[in-house]
């Protein structure tokens, strides 16, 4: 998968405040990938606009490997890629595709797609700090 997230600093204890999930054995998701999350606490590759924001994969999960939980960071500050429209540092980001965030519009803040605080400004498509996590 393209544009992964890459870790600038893990906030929190323990560092990036991970949380387990369930996962498919079946699927294979790499490290540095935004997931969404399903019913029941299930996490997948994020792939659309306004995805439920469950967390960035903090390990390789390896397809059809036998494991079916994976560690997400949910807090830190990550480089992440704009989809395309522009983001103003400090604006309240959510997912906006697969891999890639986008400026939160008031309704996004109820879905629970919001990813975190853009910390600097993006123009289309660049990839930018956002920090994950912190509103």
């Amino acid at each position: 998968m393209a544009n992964e997230a890459v870790i600038i600093e893990l906030i929190g204890q323990p560092k990036g405040k991970p949380l387990r999930f369930t996962v498919a054995d079946g699927a294979g998701i790499e490290k540095g990938t935004i997931c969404k999350m399903t019913d029941p606490r299930t996490a997948v590759v994020s792939s659309a606009d306004n995805d439920v924001f469950a967390g960035i994969a903090s390990t390789e999960k390896v397809a059809s490997d036998g494991s079916v939980t994976l560690g997400l960071y949910t807090c830190g500050i990550f480089d992440l890629k704009d989809s395309g429209s522009g983001i103003t540092a400090g604006a309240v980001v959510n997912i906006g595709g697969a891999n890639l965030v986008i400026a939160s519009g008031a309704a996004d803040l109820l879905t629970g797609s919001v990813v975190g605080k853009a910390m600097e400004t993006a123009s289309a498509a660049e990839v930018i700090a956002v920090a994950v996590g912190i509103y």
